[in-house]
């Protein structure tokens, strides 16, 4: 719901803005206008909240099951300190890294011929910023003993901005933006995109947070209460 307002909030208006540009440069060029299968209103409301909730769900599922899976494990982080931890470096990771490589795009700033083969570099990506960071996390976990904690730490961080760079090197760019395209519609939009996916995690990780501390906190006064 968070993430809901600030799209609505700060990225709708950039996206009606990229509409128009491209009616406008389709109109100029005397192409047919596409047919319109869904109200631009209702995208904006209800499609729009309904993409925001099923995603937020679903990624709150898989946070869970990470959260499990982390805690206890990643040093002596309390149930809100490991959901902050954990929400952050997912945010940088699985969005903030790709993102840098293959940033978002509004309408008409893109070619739609080249949708599929754009999604696939996308997710590219996001698997290699996920097993770098997976491979990362492994040679700092086994680095403590040899170099220390604060050491190991930037061993792993240093692995990881490598293989990341260099990734994002080897991979193709994509430019696409048309020429003429507003450079502030474009600045803001990708600015938008980054606050919604901050807002999420956020929300995400510290919401959870709060919540796992208090079942957490409450399972010991329930043992002590089924002992007595």
């Amino acid at each position: 719901m968070l993430a809901f307002a600030f799209a609505k909030l700060f990225g709708e208006v950039e996206v009606d803005r990229a509409i128009a540009f491209e009616r406008a440069r389709d109109a100029a060029s005397g192409l047919p206008a596409d047919p319109e299968l869904v109200s631009r209103g209702v995208q904006s409301t209800v499609g729009l909240l309904a993409a925001t909730c099923l995603y937020g769900l679903a990624l709150g599922g898989l946070f869970a099951l990470a959260f499990a899976a982390a805690y206890g494990r990643v040093g002596p982080l309390g149930p809100r300190a490991t959901a902050a931890a954990l929400a952050f470096t997912a945010y940088a990771v699985i969005f903030l890294v790709p993102f840098l490589k293959y940033p978002a795009n509004p309408p008409g700033a893109g070619d739609h011929d080249t949708v599929a083969r754009r999604t696939e570099l996308y997710l590219a990506m996001i698997a290699v910023s996920l097993l770098a960071a997976v491979a990362a996390y492994r040679l700092g976990r086994s680095a403590v003993r040899r170099l220390g904690t604060g050491d190991a730490a930037l061993s792993a961080v240093g692995l990881y901005l490598l293989v990341v760079a260099l990734a994002a090197a080897l991979l193709p760019a994509v430019h696409e933006v048309p020429k003429g395209f507003p450079a502030e519609v474009l600045w803001r939009f990708r600015l938008a995109s980054l606050g919604t996916q901050a807002t999420l995690w956020a929300a995400l990780g510290l919401g959870f947070g709060v919540l796992a501390d208090r079942l957490l906190a409450a399972r010991p006064a329930r043992a002590t209460a089924a002992q007595s």
